[in-house]
């Protein structure tokens, strides 16, 4: 984030926004420094400053920059909604760049989750998906939840599933939650945390 002085907070974000060319309402900004002066003489105010699109910005800088390292030619594609952003990376070598299981992939996303949180000092919903893999992959995921529920519908008896990442287990979450007679939880800790489609009788 880029460092602003002024006297003011309002005259430092007008300078901050012309500079990146928004409005001021759309800055977030940190205040690191207040000077109050001599009866209002040589007052100033610091503040670390950024627009939304310079987290997208960030994002695209640090994965060239990974990307290169590897000798990977790649191109990056950003969609950001507020907090929410989705990077889509087209590759040549993305058996490798994926992994077994979907691992590296999942690796590569939480270490750009934990660089932007860092950076910028809040949290934001970072997805990352190389050649679409992600996307089917969920189209999979919630195929097989879908199946299992009705199962857990008929049977009456609850089901586990294999531990799966944050991102795998909320797309099941999310595609149950207007399912009738099931519900689902999740159980566990780190690299064993999965879910449990449970039968409930009183969900309609």
């Amino acid at each position: 984030m880029k460092q602003y002085t002024a006297k003011t907070l309002d005259e430092l974000l007008s300078k901050a926004a012309k500079e990146k060319n928004v409005q001021p309402e759309d800055l977030v900004y940190y205040v690191t420094e207040e000077k109050t002066g001599f009866l209002g003489i040589g007052s100033s105010v610091t503040a670390e400053v950024y627009a939304l699109q310079d987290v997208s910005e960030f994002i695209k800088d640090y994965l060239t920059t990974f990307f290169s390292g590897l000798g990977q030619n790649v191109e990056i594609e950003i969609d950001q909604n507020n907090n929410n952003i989705r990077i889509n990376i087209n590759a040549e070598n993305n058996a490798i760049l994926i992994g077994r299981g979907g691992k590296s992939l999942d690796g590569l996303g939480q270490l750009v989750r934990h660089a932007v949180n860092a950076k910028f000092k809040r949290r934001f919903f970072v997805s990352l998906d190389i050649n679409n893999y992600k996307n089917d992959r969920y189209q999979k995921l919630k195929a097989m939840a879908k199946r299992i529920a009705k199962q857990v519908q008929r049977s009456k008896v609850d089901a586990s599933l294999d531990p799966m990442p944050n991102d795998e287990r909320r797309v099941i979450h999310k595609e149950l939650t207007n399912f009738p007679n099931v519900k689902t939880l999740s159980e566990g800790s780190g690299r064993n945390r999965h879910l449990k489609i449970i039968y409930d009788p009183n969900k309609e």
